[in-house]
C-alpha cells in the first residue's frame, strides 16, 4: 500500500517580517560604499542579501524609495546623537557646541548616510517636511541656534549661520581635506571641531567618543 507523500515544506523567507527591511538597508549601505548612488540597485541588494530579485519591493517601490529611506535613518540617528550629546547641558551655548561636536562626529562614523542625506538625488538641501526625521533633526538645530540668540531674529537664519560650521568641517574632513596630522587622537579632533565652531573656550563635557555623543557610533560598516 502506498501512503501518500506529504507536501515539501513551503519555502519561507529567511527573514522574519521587519528584517528583510533592515537587511536591505544593511546591503545599500555596503553598495553605497563600493559603487555609490549611481552603482546602487534594488537587484544588487536583493543579491547581497539572498533573497529573489522581487523581494526588496515589499518594502520599497522602487531605488529612490530605497534611497529615501536610509537618508531618513540617517537623520534620525544624527537626531539622537544631537539629543545625547544636548542632554547634560542648560547653557545654550554649551547645548548648541555640544550638538556642533555630535555633528561632525555623527558624520565621521557615518560617512555614507551623511553624505546621502545632502545628496541631490535625495533632495535634501534643508530638509522636507514630509520627512519627519530630517525635519525633527533640522528643528532640534534650529531651536538651539535661536535660544542662543535668545529668541531674537530670524531662528532659521541663525540656524543656518551655525549649521554651515560642522557641516563644512565635516564635509571637509570627509574629503581628506585636513592634514592627518592635524587628527592623530581624538583629542586633536575635539581641537578642531571646536576652533571650526569659532569658539576658544574648552569643548562641553559629553562631546569625546566615549561619552553621550557617541550614540553616532558607526552602522556603516
Amino acid at each position: 500500500m502506498n501512503l501518500p507523500t506529504s507536501p515539501p515544506p513551503e519555502k519561507t523567507d529567511r527573514y522574519h517580517h521587519g528584517d528583510l527591511r533592515a537587511a536591505l538597508l544593511d546591503a545599500a549601505v555596503v553598495l553605497l560604499a563600493e559603487r555609490g548612488i549611481a552603482g546602487l540597485s534594488l537587484r544588487d541588494c536583493a543579491r547581497r542579501v539572498g533573497v529573489s530579485h522581487a523581494a526588496p519591493y515589499r518594502h520599497f517601490a522602487s531605488k529612490e524609495a530605497l534611497l529615501a529611506a536610509l537618508a531618513s535613518q540617517g537623520f534620525g540617528w544624527l537626531y539622537a546623537a544631537g539629543v545625547a550629546a544636548m542632554a547634560p547641558h542648560t547653557d545654550p551655548v554649551a547645548r548648541l557646541d555640544a550638538y556642533g561636536h555630535a555633528y561632525v562626529r555623527f558624520a565621521l562614523a557615518h560617512p555614507h548616510h551623511f553624505r546621502l542625506m545632502f545628496a541631490s538625488e535625495c533632495d535634501r538641501g534643508a530638509p522636507a517636511a514630509s520627512d519627519k526625521a530630517a525635519e525633527s533633526a533640522y528643528v532640534l538645530l534650529r531651536d538651539a541656534a535661536a535660544a542662543v540668540n535668545g529668541g531674537r531674529g530670524d531662528p532659521d537664519l541663525a540656524a543656518v549661520s551655525y549649521w554651515s560650521r560642522p557641516h563644512g568641517l565635516a564635509m571637509l574632513l570627509l574629503d581628506g581635506r585636513i592634514a592627518p596630522e592635524r587628527l592623530g587622537s581624538d583629542q586633536a579632533l575635539t581641537q578642531v571641531i571646536q576652533a571650526a565652531l569659532g569658539d576658544d573656550r574648552p569643548a562641553p563635557p559629553g562631546t569625546g567618543p566615549d561619552e553621550p555623543a557617541s550614540a553616532a557610533q558607526s552602522y556603516d560598516g
